[in-house]
C-alpha cells in the first residue's frame, strides 16, 4: 500500500496523467459536437484532437524541466522521448491509418467474394501535426499550472 501511495503521491506521473485524461475529455467533446452523437469507444480510441501522447509526453518533459532543471539530463531524456513519441504519432501511425483506409476500401471492392470475409482495419491511427501541437500545448499549459500547484 506503501508503494501505491508514492506512486499516487508522484507529480510527474500524476500531472501527465491528467493531461492525458484531459485531452481524451477534449477529443471526446469535439467529436460528440462534430458527429452530434456520443461514442463510448471514442474515449479510449487513439487518433483524434488533441493528441493524448503528446499531452502526456509534453506535460512529463515541462514536469521534469520545472522539478529538476531545465539544464538536468533527466530533462533531456524526457523531451528526447517527447520528440520520438510525437513524430511517431504524426508521422509512422497517420500513415499507417492512410494505408489502413486504402486496404479497407480493396476490401470493400472484394465484399462479393463469400470467402472473403475480414473485419475492417482501424483508419484513425496517428495525428495531423496541428493535433501533435496542440496536445504538446495542452500538456505544457498542464504541468505549467499545476504543478506549482501540488
Amino acid at each position: 500500500m506503501q508503494i501505491m501511495n508514492e506512486v499516487l503521491g508522484n507529480k510527474l506521473i500524476v500531472i501527465p496523467l491528467l493531461a492525458c485524461i484531459l485531452s481524451q475529455i477534449i477529443k471526446v467533446t469535439v467529436d460528440t459536437v462534430h458527429n452530434r452523437k456520443f461514442s463510448f469507444r471514442y474515449i479510449v480510441s487513439t487518433g483524434g484532437m488533441p493528441s493524448a501522447h503528446s499531452a502526456l509526453v509534453g506535460s512529463l518533459a515541462t514536469g521534469v524541466g520545472q522539478t529538476l532543471g531545465w539544464s538536468s539530463s533527466e530533462f533531456a531524456i524526457a523531451s528526447i522521448f517527447a520528440g520520438i513519441v510525437m513524430y511517431d504519432a504524426a508521422g509512422v501511425r497517420q500513415a499507417a491509418g492512410k494505408q489502413a483506409k486504402v486496404l479497407n476500401q480493396i476490401m470493400e471492392g472484394m465484399i462479393n467474394n463469400e470467402d472473403f470475409n475480414e473485419e475492417r482495419l482501424k483508419e484513425l491511427l496517428g495525428h495531423t501535426p496541428f493535433q501533435v501541437v496542440v496536445g504538446l500545448i495542452l500538456g505544457i499549459l498542464s504541468s505549467a499550472i499545476f504543478l506549482p500547484l501540488v
